[in-house]
């Protein structure tokens, strides 16, 4: 049986969908996705989910992500990246380093973020993206997003560069596109690299021309834990673990139960093998989920 993560590095002009095609190919027939879209213009960390690792996608996707974005000031387009239809601003008020690095701390934190009108955001059952190439781009509802960090890596006008931590559902165009706005002007993204996604980082990530055939595949996936790498683990007893995979709560120390992050824990067996995500319930531990590898 094949399953696990790849940690694959999405070449710039490749859709996440063709990127999962790719490799599909080489593995036949087996269950595969994606755990977060990469825009073609982008490249870097892509995490494909293959076989039972499929049912772990929304564990990977809570994962802080984090991107290495370039951007033009002076210039704004409707697809908010140099993709679109660029124009150029006549006279722009040229920011200097101070007022770009404050534009940016005032970017930090949870932050209502309006999604560009291209996205796959569905508006009345449509993609968003389709509507604006039909010339009929939707009004995008502002909506509430978490950035941990901006840094100021590299600005000599009009290129910006940006060092971004976030949480899933932020859109970095977006990012570029507010900061330059708040300082009187408009800036385009013209490069994005995802440079971690997690525990899935890009020095430890692999390219679709370095993999060859199905061995070659298997030789690069990572197991299913690592979509928990995040979390605070507990071992349960075989006895425990059947009560957890009846629906019953167990009883842990106050040591282990003050460990939990988010008020979550991981069940794992004596293997080590993840069993259950528990939540406080009733004064004990109960199940959230329960993994059946076997099913």
């Amino acid at each position: 049986m094949v399953e696990g993560f790849l940690n694959l590095n999405k070449r710039s002009g490749v859709s996440s969908r063709r990127a999962v095609d790719e490799v599909a190919r080489l593995l036949g027939k087996v269950k595969m996705g994606h755990t977060g879209t990469l825009d073609p213009l982008a490249e870097g960390v892509l995490v494909l989910c293959v076989g039972g690792a499929t049912r772990l996608v929304e564990y990977v996707q809570q994962s802080l992500k984090e991107y290495r974005a370039e951007f033009l000031l002076g210039q704004s387009s409707d697809t908010d990246d140099i993709e679109g239809e660029v124009q150029i601003l006549t006279e722009p008020h040229v920011p200097n380093l101070e007022e770009v690095m404050a534009s940016a701390d005032r970017l930090v934190g949870r932050i209502m973020q309006r999604p560009p009108a291209y996205s796959a955001i569905k508006v009345d059952g449509q993609r968003a993206y389709r509507l604006a190439r039909q010339g009929k781009p939707p009004e995008m509802a502002p909506r509430e997003v978490v950035v941990e960090s901006i840094e100021v890596v590299e600005y000599s006008y009009p290129r910006l560069t940006l060092e971004i931590c976030c949480h899933g559902g932020t859109y970095i165009r977006a990012i570029g596109r507010d900061l330059a706005q708040s300082l009187g002007t408009a800036a385009v993204m013209s490069g994005l690299v995802r440079t971690a996604v997690g525990p899935f980082k890009l020095s430890a990530s692999v390219a679709i021309g370095d993999l060859k055939n199905e061995q070659s595949v298997r030789e690069h996936l990572e197991p299913p834990s690592r979509a928990f790498d995040s979390y605070v683990g507990v071992e349960l007893s075989v006895e425990d673990l059947a009560r957890i995979g009846h629906g019953q709560d167990v009883e842990l120390s106050k040591d282990v139960a003050a460990r939990a992050k988010n008020g979550e824990l991981l069940a794992r067996d004596s293997e080590g093998i993840p069993r259950a995500i528990l939540i406080r319930r009733h004064g004990n531990w109960g199940p959230k989920r329960v993994f059946r590898w076997s099913e």
